[in-house]
């Protein structure tokens, strides 16, 4: 699914933990979109501003002038970079009927879709933990999940988000997420 700029507004939801990248990665992916000629917004919410606890974090890109300031409520694509969560948010909560989850998860979409009673749309998963850990040591797994993200969404060139990430991670840490978004766009899953 290429974003479709008839529709107007393309809204993300991302959920992780404190400390694991999840306002980075929306960062990255909003100033993809920026780069590439689109309006965005791109800001975060925090509960308890610790290590650990939960956080989201909301996109929306348009080639047009964005005129909304408030939360995302109904988002096109929900991206959960931390699999923990899924046993305790539902990420499909509120995503539109024919939205897209992008999760990392070993799950397969025929799982994910009865885990969460999902009827619509799409369904993504990627192993990011997995690609984490081979490629960066580490489990840092927003980048490969974001990569997931931008594969099924289409909403910019992957080549531009691994611009973006290499530019604010020169050398070897760009090298290595490069590595690992390369490897997330050709394992994701997509049901």
């Amino acid at each position: 699914m290429a974003l479709d700029f008839a529709k107007g507004i393309t809204e993300f939801r991302w959920h992780g933990r404190g400390g694991q990248g999840v306002v980075t990665s929306n960062q990255m992916l909003g100033k993809a979109a920026l780069a590439e000629g689109n309006y965005i917004q791109a800001f975060p919410e925090f509960g308890p501003e610790r290590t650990g606890a939960p956080v989201r974090a909301f996109l929306r890109i348009s080639k047009s002038p964005i005129q909304v300031y408030a939360q995302v409520y109904n988002p096109d694509i929900v991206v959960c970079i931390d699999p923990t969560l899924l046993d305790v948010v539902d990420p499909s909560e509120g995503l539109k009927p024919d939205g897209t989850l992008v999760l990392n998860t070993t799950l397969s979409s025929e799982e994910i879709r009865k885990k969460f009673n999902f009827k619509g749309g799409k369904v993504v998963s990627v192993d990011a933990t997995k690609i984490a850990l081979d490629i960066l040591g580490r489990p840092f797994y927003n980048m490969p999940t974001m990569a997931a993200a931008v594969k099924a969404s289409g909403v910019v060139n992957i080549e531009t988000v691994i611009n973006e990430v290499v530019e604010r991670y020169p050398g070897k840490i760009g090298d290595l997420n490069k590595a690992a978004m390369k490897r997330a766009v050709e394992e994701a899953r997509i049901g």
